[in-house]
């Protein structure tokens, strides 16, 4: 198992960039260390993540792993108590109740590792209930597993019954025991005859080591590898080592890190609506470790980040998505976008630049309200591609196409320098997120128009009527989980009306179903979705359903019966 484990752990850092290895050797040195003692010991042990998700999880997951840590190091001490430290190896503790019998009492130790192993036993319960019934666990569906992850499973489960059958008959030879061993030791003596007793104990010593060993054997090379993985994850992302675009070194430990706890499948809007079941994140990380990842797997998720959210090993789902789709489609680029050269169709001039995107484009009130905006608070404005111009490039590389996305944001980012803009503004999530994470931008502040405009409310700049409408808002999965931004849509909407919250909302809220990111499902289960999100949305009440994404909006309005609005549009509304 060591020998394994080692193995991976030094092949996946000799595979790490030189920059990434700086990162480590900067890194070691610094409180990041500390801080990474700490996550370790609050998530790896106590499952803190997993608690605020589900409790019952967090206690099952907390009970087998704390549990089984405090079982080796209090049975270590107490095997130390009795034979000192020159004669007890570092597992001794594991089989000392079988090598060491008629030795003193010593009831404090009985009584501790008996409550241990009972602390355990209920984790091994409850394991055991989320396999047969897992709504009962709070989880509408538990996860599938391959076949290698079933033997250790198995073996898992039977390691502390086993080891409870084993320290019980041992104390029913020869006494001793705490208040359940022994117990269960003082009422088999009285029902059982002593060779039986006998024979017995030894059958469930030797059933004990076999799944001991066969749990050990099987680690490295099933879903418990995570064991030994979330460790140095926690580390090197305390390193600030990050998976890129492109696959690298770092995505093992990301991939071998997941539990398969199946935390990530009840929140995936395929399953819930369409019944997909086959495509959730746990079974992407599982096929992509196991070298059988499928495209088709791949594309279809809506990268919404809802499993993100809720992954408590903090797993960067969607990058891992993003680079496997990169890795599998390999499209030659052959000269399509010789048509950038000299395509200049911007207007108007100004240190404020807007990009509307695609999307938005093809919401024309959305532009239109911009623009009423613009010249209500007396903004001169450079307009990027009203007239026509070139995506953002995230679209392409949603779908795996990264170093085509490339040649887009090169474009793009010479056509801001060129201009001399200060600040660009877009009504497009989709643009916001690759402005701001992939463009080279120096000088130059990107804001999503909701963060523009409640500046310019605030200002004084832009004066509005509050009026007596109530809206309900949907935020954008780009928006909300992939760019952080909740509260300054919220904060423009209650300048203008009442605002009430849908049940799902911030980082908890609903994916339109019209991602770019998806190209497996079809448009009428992308209406399907809609028309979900939509019903919990008018369940609030409201008369206006108000998004923040241009294809939101044209995914919502599909499957409405009243009104949807962008942002834009009501604040241009009640403009004084």
């Amino acid at each position: 198992m060591f020998a394994a484990v080692a193995w991976k752990w030094g092949s996946w850092l000799w595979r790490l960039s030189s920059d990434d290895r700086r990162r480590i050797l900067k890194g070691i040195p610094s409180l990041a260390t500390l801080q990474a003692v700490g996550e370790t010991v609050s998530e790896s042990l106590l499952h803190r993540r997993i608690f605020r998700v589900n409790p019952l999880l967090g206690y099952m997951h907390m009970s087998l792993a704390f549990g089984w840590f405090l079982l080796i190091s209090v049975g270590w001490i107490e095997t130390v108590s009795y034979m000192g430290f020159r004669w007890v190896p570092l597992q001794g503790h594991v089989f000392f109740k079988y090598f060491a019998t008629g030795l003193p009492h010593k009831p404090v130790f009985e009584f501790t590792m008996d409550l241990l192993l009972l602390f355990v036993l209920s984790g091994v319960a409850l394991a055991w209930g989320k396999r047969l019934y897992s709504r009962a666990m709070g989880m509408r569906r538990t996860t599938r597993h391959a076949w290698g992850d079933r033997i250790a499973l198995s073996a898992l489960w039977f390691i502390f019954p086993a080891r409870l059958a084993a320290e019980s008959l041992t104390a029913a030879l020869y006494g001793g025991g705490g208040f359940l061993t022994g117990s269960l030791g003082a009422a088999l003596d009285r029902v059982a005859d002593p060779a039986l007793l006998g024979h017995a104990a030894t059958a469930a010593w030797w059933f004990y080591s076999c799944c001991l060993g066969l749990f050990f054997v099987g680690l490295p090379f099933s879903r418990y590898m995570h064991i030994f993985t979330e460790i140095p994850l926690i580390f090197l992302r305390r390193y600030r080592l990050r998976s890129g675009e492109k696959e690298g070194a770092f995505d093992r430990f990301q991939i071998e890190a997941c539990s398969r706890c199946g935390i990530c499948i009840d929140p995936c809007q395929l399953q819930q609506t369409l019944g997909i079941d086959d495509v959730q994140s746990v079974y992407f990380l599982r096929d992509r470790r196991y070298g059988r990842l499928r495209l088709a797997t791949a594309n279809n998720c809506l990268m919404c980040g809802r499993c993100q959210v809720k992954c408590p090993v903090g797993i960067d789902l969607n990058t891992l998505r993003l680079n496997s789709r990169d890795t599998m489609r390999n499209i030659p680029d052959e000269r399509r976008y010789e048509y950038l050269k000299g395509l200049d169709r911007s207007q108007g001039a100004g240190k404020v630049g807007y990009f509307a995107g695609c999307m938005t484009l093809l919401t024309p009130r959305t532009l239109r309200a911009m623009e009423r905006i613009f010249g209500a608070a007396g903004e001169e404005v450079w307009w990027a591609d009203r007239e026509g111009g070139v995506c953002c490039g995230r679209p392409l590389k949603l779908s795996g196409e990264t170093d085509s996305a490339r040649k887009m944001v090169q474009y793009n980012t010479d056509l801001f320098r060129k201009h001399g803009i200060t600040t660009l503004v877009t009504s497009c999530p989709i643009c916001l997120k690759v402005f701001r994470e992939d463009y080279d931008l120096p000088g130059i502040e990107v804001l999503h128009h909701s963060e523009y405009i409640l500046r310019l409310i605030r200002s004084g700049r832009l004066p509005v009527i509050y009026g007596a409408e109530r809206y309900t808002y949907h935020d954008p999965c780009e928006l909300g989980r992939g760019s952080g931004i909740y509260d300054e849509p919220r904060a423009v909407i209650e300048a203008v009306g009442e605002l009430l919250e849908p049940a799902s909302t911030r980082e908890h809220a609903l994916c339109c179903g019209s991602s770019v990111a998806n190209t497996a499902i079809s448009d009428g289960q992308q209406l399907r979705i809609a028309q979900a999100v939509v019903q919990e949305l008018e369940a609030t009440g409201a008369e206006t359903i108000v998004t923040a994404c241009p294809l939101c909006k044209k995914a919502l309005v599909r499957g409405a019966k009243g009104e949807v609005r962008d942002l834009a549009e009501i604040v241009a509304a009640h403009i004084r």
